[in-house]
């Protein structure tokens, strides 16, 4: 989209992205080593899914159990704005973007409730930025947006 729709090269400065878009392309993928290690050394994590390729849609259900599906809430966290660029330059419909894309949340972590204050805390005074993104509930290991 960037290239052949777009026009643009990798010198190519976009508003939309406050960047040159070879910049924001090869941008330095973030290890979450550090944040997992310490989450699955306290015993606060139920499961954890990578978001790569498939999104959220195809790789949050391959860590949930049967019977329970993810509730995800729109806008609870901030979306990139390449994100936000490739989906009106390619038309491209929210669905497909939340199943091709990670849409700035690269790993998900499943926190059971009991442990849910004590998994934020540890992550505010490790510095680590996090958000809350959706719950289990029940259902079809799935993956809802709300």
């Amino acid at each position: 989209m960037l290239f052949e729709v777009a026009g643009y090269t990798p010198d190519t400065y976009v508003n939309e992205i406050k960047g040159k878009v070879g910049t924001e392309l090869l941008k330095i993928h973030k290890s979450y080593w550090h944040v997992i290690k310490r989450m699955v050394e306290n015993d606060l994590v139920a499961a954890m899914a990578h978001i790569t390729g498939g999104g959220m849609t195809e790789n949050l259900p391959r860590v949930l159990p049967r019977n329970v599906a993810a509730e995800i809430e729109m806008g609870s966290w901030p979306v990139q704005p390449i994100f936000e660029h490739l989906q009106k330059l390619g038309n491209v419909p929210q669905e497909d973007m939340l199943r091709t894309f990670n849409m700035g949340l690269g790993m998900l972590l499943v926190i059971p409730a009991a442990k849910f204050k004590k998994a934020q805390g540890l992550l505010e005074r490790i510095g680590e930025k996090h958000y809350t993104v959706g719950r289990i509930v029940k259902g079809e290991r799935k993956v809802m947006y709300v």
